[in-house]
């Protein structure tokens, strides 16, 4: 038996994971799924119950309601923001590991999302409170090793390579006109960072 008060306390990541089904979790991918590949507006309970392999009344077992959803969606989605942002060797990243970052992840397991969570944002506050934070955690990131560089602005600096990374996929994202010069553009804005800070 163990003794009062030898009791590790548990990070809020790992209450939020042990709380967490691993049918929710599955549920939760499958919002994922449908917002990157069909579009947020297709989105519903009903959708998501069929894609899940399961009735209306059995989803909602899972998630009573739309918020309750939400607001699961964008924890998940928050929580794989941290852990993507994490260098695994535990040192800061550099400008072009976090760079690297911006310019793939959209394009890992969920090509597509993060435009519709932009479009999503304009309906959805929990997903703008959601997109202010990880652009905040990015932003902060770059800042942070833009000084480390010994850049005399980092924040404009870091605000205007977000802007660059980020517009990218607006124009040569999925389905977009400019798709097939995706790897073109997004070389040449690493070797722009390449010249720029010589990492």
């Amino acid at each position: 038996m163990e003794k009062k008060g030898t009791t590790r306390q548990k990070s809020a990541k790992e209450t939020a994971d042990t709380a967490m089904s691993e049918r929710q979790k599955q549920i939760l991918q499958t919002a994922i799924d449908i917002i990157s590949d069909e579009g947020y507006s297709s989105l519903t309970m009903r959708h998501l119950a069929r894609a899940s392999g399961m009735k209306l009344g059995a989803l909602q077992y899972h998630f009573r309601t739309w918020d309750q959803l939400l607001r699961a969606l964008v924890d998940c989605l928050r929580n794989e923001g941290r852990q993507y942002l994490r260098n695994p060797e535990g040192s800061p990243l550099g400008i072009r590991a976090i760079a690297e970052k911006m310019l793939t992840g959209d394009s890992q397991a969920h090509n597509g999302l993060w435009p519709q969570l932009w479009a999503m944002e304009q309906v959805e506050p929990l997903v703008s409170d959601l997109l202010e934070d990880v652009y905040a955690e990015y932003l902060r990131l770059l800042e942070k090793a833009l000084k480390a560089a010994g850049n005399q602005s980092p924040r404009a600096e870091a605000l205007c390579l977000m802007a660059v990374m980020e517009s990218e996929s607006l124009f040569t994202g999925k389905g977009r006109r400019w798709e097939k010069d995706r790897s073109a553009v997004r070389k040449t804005i690493l070797d722009f960072i390449d010249d720029r800070y010589g990492e």
